[in-house]
């Protein structure tokens, strides 16, 4: 009888330390981390290109993040079925392929129109790639250590934030433009090369398709019991979009444009270091505990970089920000997925981005309007006092649920 227990126990150990860093797992880990390094290389880098090499307006460079999302925005709600269809593995290779494709045309598309039209087919590739990684992710991590299996993968999107603007920033003011989508290039050819390396998860006998019906219904596209919170995600994003879009343009007003690298560094940074500890809190206080510092940080950050006028404050903002922001959307995303039932948290995940990349989206496009007409100073000034109202609209919907 011992011996049948302690058996049992030696199983259920080995079990445990079945091993995540497989090389399916760092093959995917580092395909998905050249997809978004060339994403974020681009975000910070292409409001400058469309300002000193095509002359164009601040509200004209805002578009080019605007009609990025547009596209991903569309396209995401029906890639899940789309996956079943085609298949995860050959999915992600058909988008790499073409996402790879886009990032080499940034080195002959000169017209600002081609380039519009350049990022609006881009984006679908890029929401289309990301939600095959994402899934094959999930089907490659052991069982039994799922959880810690994807916030390692989530770690290549984290490490992209700094990677991608630091390259960027550094190849444009060291080179040329044509030098950086040059070496986009290479990097997303490395991705597309290392992800035939990943098996057929079907073959394995896991991640098959699922669908039962190939006709699209409205239930198929959103969950309602995760809107309310994906709501107050967009209104984030849409904060946030005055970071992403317009950080590099403001640090050169401000004469820091050398240091607009390094605060995505101090971003992220302190966003990974905290990560474990806000989710431990949240786990053992509940919400409430991590969301509401959450949005005071944040509002504080984009206040204090909205009045910053030297290096020490626009890293500090930095910091502000990136403990903000790294607390608010993973507590909200798993908000967002406990709103519902475990067999419906695919879509709950899929309305969360959908509503966090419209944000985005709408955010880039008005904050560049009110950049041109009032300054960047104000664009941060008012992007914090919507973090507050956030806030505040987060207290109703909490109330309001508590009440039902």
């Amino acid at each position: 009888m011992f011996r049948s227990l302690k058996l049992i126990k030696k199983g259920s150990h080995s079990l445990n330390k079945e091993p995540i860093w497989t090389k399916s797992f760092i093959s995917l880990f580092l395909t998905n981390l050249s997809v978004f390094v060339v994403f974020y290389g681009l975000v910070s880098t292409l409001p400058l290109y469309a300002k000193d090499a095509l002359s164009r307006t601040d509200e004209e460079a805002g578009l080019l993040m605007t009609i990025f999302l547009l596209s991903a925005i569309i396209v995401r709600p029906f890639t899940g079925k789309l996956l079943d269809l085609v298949g995860k593995r050959r999915m992600l290779w058909i988008s790499l392929f073409f996402y790879l494709i886009c990032t080499v045309l940034y080195y002959f598309i000169t017209p600002f129109e081609g380039l519009l039209a350049l990022r609006f087919f881009q984006g679908v590739w890029f929401s289309i790639v990301t939600t095959a990684a994402g899934s094959l992710a999930a089907d490659i991590v052991p069982v039994t250590r799922r959880g810690a299996g994807l916030g390692y993968f989530v770690m290549s999107t984290n490490l992209a934030v700094v990677v991608g603007p630091f390259i960027a920033l550094f190849i444009i003011q060291t080179f040329t433009y044509n030098a950086l989508f040059i070496t986009m290039s290479i990097l997303m050819i490395f991705g597309a090369i290392i992800a035939l390396l990943i098996p057929d998860m079907k073959l394995e006998g896991v991640g098959g398709p699922s669908f039962k019906s190939k006709r699209f219904t409205w239930n198929d596209l959103f969950e309602k019991k995760a809107l309310p919170i994906a709501i107050v995600a967009s209104l984030i994003a849409f904060s946030y979009a005055s970071v992403l879009s317009y950080l590099s343009i403001y640090a050169q007003e401000k004469g820091l444009l050398s240091l607009a690298s390094i605060f995505f560094a101090v971003f992220a940074i302190v966003m990974l270091i905290t990560r474990p500890f806000t989710g431990k809190v949240f786990d053992e206080k509940g919400p409430a505990f991590i969301l509401v510092p959450g949005f005071i940080l944040f509002f504080l950050g984009l206040l204090i970089l909205s009045f910053m006028n030297s290096a020490g404050l626009f890293l500090l903002a930095g910091a502000f920000i990136g403990l903000g922001y790294g607390a608010l959307v993973p507590s909200l995303q798993t908000l967002a997925v406990q709103s519902t039932s475990h067999q419906r948290s695919g879509y709950a995940t899929a309305t969360f981005f959908t509503l966090f990349d419209t944000g985005l989206a709408i955010g880039s496009f008005i904050l560049g309007m009110i950049a041109s007409k009032f300054g960047y100073q104000n664009v941060y000034l008012l992007s914090g006092i919507l973090v507050l109202a956030v806030l505040a609209l987060y207290g109703v919907i909490v109330r309001k649920k508590r009440l039902n």
